[in-house]
């Protein structure tokens, strides 16, 4: 006689392993668990074609699963993360680290098929599986050895970086498809061309940015970076320039965003180099001021980097918004800098309440520091990019952020970060929300 399913789950959910053992102990009685939830988890019908009853079974079955990994990278993330990296000698960004740590300790994270399973599927569908990679990375971040080590292995230059610069320093400027990079004159111009989607950002953008980033850092004739969005060939906004549109709403009910390669990644990385600049091989960071050149609108994303910039500039017909109730999820690493530039009343009016700053309005002064007519951005821009071409300016820049954002307060911040958001990015209500907006 067939055992009814929910008695199964009952009977296997009431021994969730503790932990307390040796490092090999405690992960050999981690996999045997989770493996087991794995089958029970399969005996189910997909996502798509359960019924209520068995979708109830299925988050009975993660949440037990999610408990013992909570538990076992809570006692062990340290010698984990130790033994991923060959005692913090070799860094890994988080998609690699979370790849190796799928190899090294099975069940602990999801593996790359079940990744690429998820990844075919549109976000309603999926498990949420990356909400397991939002735990581990948690569990790292908490610790102050492992989430230091984890924060200086993302601001290192990435590979096609290196392999790039020789052919920038050539040609002097490179076309990275959803941007462009020119250097001149001690400046580079960053000019973001996600063109059909306003410049909504997606993982081939994210991508394309960190590798502009690093290239900027990296090359020896530039002092200051210019960031500015391209010129639309999208209808609504045909000819004009515009900032960013924030997420790419389609992309993620498609289920094309992902967790290590936008939503952390982009905070850990190319974000985190443009604050706190690029971590070198000799123990040195590379860091250089930045303007950022507001046309029309930064939304989402593209406001968050507004409150890194050394120097916005922004047309007086432009404004700024950071929909986060809207849209559902957390909107980076807002909530640990905006109340800093605007004051905590206003930072809940715009992430809570939704509310828009025009460059005109009285207290936009708090988010951008130049407002000229529309046809001015560009020389404006550039004028902004010539005042900060300064050896002081580098230098107390440098005092600046360390003291408005050290190191400490900005890991606390993504270790709870980590797992908020991977919650939200397989949250129903997240889904519903960008399926309206999209």
């Amino acid at each position: 006689m067939r055992t009814d399913p929910r008695a199964r789950v009952e009977r296997w959910q009431t021994d969730v392993p503790t932990v307390g053992g040796p490092l090999e102990a405690d992960a050999a009685t981690l996999s045997a668990y989770t493996g087991r939830g794995e089958e029970l988890l399969a005996a189910l019908p997909a996502r798509y074609d359960r019924d209520g009853a068995a979708q109830h079974l299925a988050d009975r079955i993660h949440a037990a699963c999610r408990t013992a990994r909570d538990r076992f990278v809570g006692r062990h993330a340290e010698a984990v993360h130790a033994a991923l990296t060959d005692g913090l000698r070799v860094h890994r960004g988080v998609a690699e680290l979370a790849a190796a740590a799928a190899e090294a300790f099975p069940g602990l994270v999801p593996t790359g098929t079940q990744l690429a399973a998820e990844r075919a599927l549109p976000q309603r569908d999926k498990e949420g599986r990356e909400i397991d990679q939002g735990l581990f990375f948690r569990g790292l971040l908490r610790s102050p050895s492992a989430g230091a080590h984890l924060l200086e292995s993302m601001r290192r230059p990435t590979a096609r970086a290196v392999e790039l610069l020789p052919r920038l320093r050539s040609e002097g400027g490179l076309n990275l498809g959803p941007v462009a990079l020119h250097c001149d004159a001690g400046v580079a111009r960053l000019t973001m061309q996600n063109l059909h989607c306003l410049n909504a950002e997606d993982d081939a953008q994210v991508a394309a940015m960190e590798t502009a980033v690093d290239l900027a850092l990296l090359h020896d004739d530039v002092r200051v970076l210019l960031l500015r969005g391209g010129i639309m060939t999208h209808p609504r906004y045909a000819g004009r320039r515009v900032f960013s549109a924030g997420i790419n709403l389609r992309d993620l009910v498609a289920g094309r965003i992902s967790f290590t390669g936008f939503l952390l990644g982009r905070e850990l990385g190319y974000v985190s180099k443009l604050v706190h600049g690029l971590r070198l091989d000799d123990g040195t960071d590379a860091q250089k001021p930045w303007v950022a050149a507001v046309d029309t609108f930064a939304i989402g994303g593209g406001m968050q980097l507004l409150l890194v910039a050394d120097r916005v500039v922004a047309g007086a017909d432009a404004w700024f918004s950071l929909p986060a109730a809207k849209e559902g999820i957390v909107p980076g690493a807002a909530n640990l800098r905006l109340a800093r530039l605007t004051g905590a009343r206003l930072a809940r009016r715009i992430i809570l309440g939704g509310r828009r700053v025009h460059a005109r309005d009285a207290d936009a002064g708090l988010l951008c520091d130049d407002v000229v007519p529309p046809d001015e951005v560009g020389d404006a821009a550039r004028r902004a990019a010539a005042e900060l071409d300064s050896a002081a300016v580098l230098a107390n820049r440098r005092m600046l952020n360390l003291a408005e954002e050290p190191t400490d307060a900005l890991r606390a911040y993504l270790a709870e970060f980590a797992y908020v958001q991977a919650c939200r990015l397989h949250s129903p209500d997240v889904v519903a929300r960008a399926g309206a907006s999209a």
